[in-house]
């Protein structure tokens, strides 16, 4: 299994930051790969809420299930996958970080099939797509502060 972690601090309050991550539709703006994500489950965002999601890793298309896992408003937003070749857990916290906001990311990934290659090379992957899609994130919502952002539907 691989461990990943990243952090960044984005000059936007903690709510925005929360509430851009934890929208399943919002992922296309900023994940690398990312096509398409809708939220399955017609409630209020929370746990247990499904979601799928579309998108191209190392070359390859995948679809995939997930289930959120944490959902602490302003706090936690932490999700697993069900379904597919790579079993990924994520989790993303928050912190108020004097006028901006601490994102920390954790990623643990489980490869099988045509994924399960060599650690090193998967590692190597997608700790640079972790890394990028912060770096994206924190471009995006800081682009312009006076925007309103997405908000959960």
């Amino acid at each position: 299994m691989i461990k990943l972690i990243s952090t960044t601090l984005i000059e936007r309050p903690v709510k925005q930051v929360f509430d851009f991550i934890s929208t399943a539709k919002n992922d296309v703006q900023w994940q690398d790969g990312a096509l398409a994500t809708s939220q399955l489950t017609l409630n209020p965002i929370g746990l247990g809420t499904l979601f799928s999601s579309l998108r191209y890793f190392m070359g390859r298309r995948l679809q995939g299930k997930f289930e959120v896992t944490e959902y602490e408003p302003n706090k936690k937003y932490g999700f697993k996958s069900l379904s597919g070749p790579i079993q990924t857990q994520t989790l993303y916290s928050f912190e108020i970080h004097q006028d901006s906001t601490r994102v920390d990311a954790s990623l643990q990934v489980k490869q099988s099939g045509f994924f399960k290659m060599t650690d090193a090379l998967v590692t190597r992957f997608a700790k640079k797509q972790l890394n990028d899609n912060l770096t994206a994130l924190k471009n995006f919502l800081e682009a312009d502060k006076h925007l309103p952002l997405a908000v959960h539907s």
